[in-house]
């Protein structure tokens, strides 16, 4: 409990943030989420029933006395689309807090950081709390910092390719240079392994989707994450022993009986 992901002065017992797409059934999204250990579900505002209370809504699966529900603005091409999303989100009561993206390329899903970074100054101002989705980029993120930005979500690889981590050294410089919120990578994670590796590159969160939804087992996939994030969060707390390009023995000839 002493490790706990705190943004915008709110504390999460989890560093693993999972989403609601995907998945075969809301039965098996709620097993799922469950599993993950996740405190915190994102929710895109566009495609969820907010109005029909006589239709089934993923709404209903989530327990929200356990778990935090994270709007966003999926789907949106301009800063105006997002932030009418955001306002959306909020009046109908899911949340002051917005997983903000802003879309420029209908292939890659890359955000367009331009539009993004107005949408952030202008939802802060309106007293929302503003995740922003965003590339590895340092001075993209060092502006929505500027623009009022609560934490920066750089993503991995593109949204839903599951290729992991493709920049490494981004993600580095990204940890080194952003010290005021807190750095969680946000898409392209595949498997266990991307998850233990961006949380051992010094992510201080994880988000993530796909990997669990499209996994075959998904209820297990999300048990793997939630202990890949943990062990990844671990090591980079412990700090890794340095590499070397030759051997050196683990038991020392000093001291030994001849």
């Amino acid at each position: 409990m002493s490790d706990q992901l705190v943004i915008a002065g709110r504390a999460f017992a989890s560093r693993l943030i999972v989403g609601t797409g995907k998945y075969r059934s809301f039965q098996e999204m709620a097993r799922a989420h469950a599993a993950s250990g996740a405190d915190m579900i994102t929710v895109a505002v566009r495609r969820v029933n907010l109005t029909d209370k006589s239709k089934e809504s993923l709404l209903d699966f989530i327990p929200r006395d356990k778990m935090f529900i994270l709007p966003n603005t999926a789907a949106c091409y301009t800063a105006d689309e997002a932030i009418r999303t955001a306002r959306l989100g909020r009046e109908v009561g899911l949340s002051n807090w917005v997983k903000l993206e802003v879309i420029g390329d209908q292939q890659t899903l890359y955000p367009d950081t331009e539009q993004l970074i107005e949408a952030t100054r202008v939802l802060v101002k309106e007293g929302f709390i503003v995740l922003p989705y965003t590339n590895d980029d340092l001075i993209a993120a060092r502006k929505l910092i500027d623009a009022g930005a609560s934490a920066v979500m750089p993503l991995a690889a593109p949204i839903g390719s599951g290729l992991g981590i493709q920049n490494p050294s981004a993600l580095r410089i990204l940890r080194e240079r952003i010290t005021e919120v807190p750095l969680i990578v946000d898409a392209g994670v595949g498997t266990a392994s991307d998850a233990a590796v961006a949380m051992e590159l010094g992510a201080d969160g994880i988000l993530m989707n796909t990997a669990i939804a499209e996994a075959v087992d998904a209820v297990l996939m999300a048990e793997a994450m939630r202990d890949a994030t943990i062990a990844g969060r671990k090591a980079f707390l412990a700090g890794r022993m340095p590499k070397k390009l030759y051997a050196s023995a683990s038991s020392p000839l000093t001291g030994v009986v001849r």
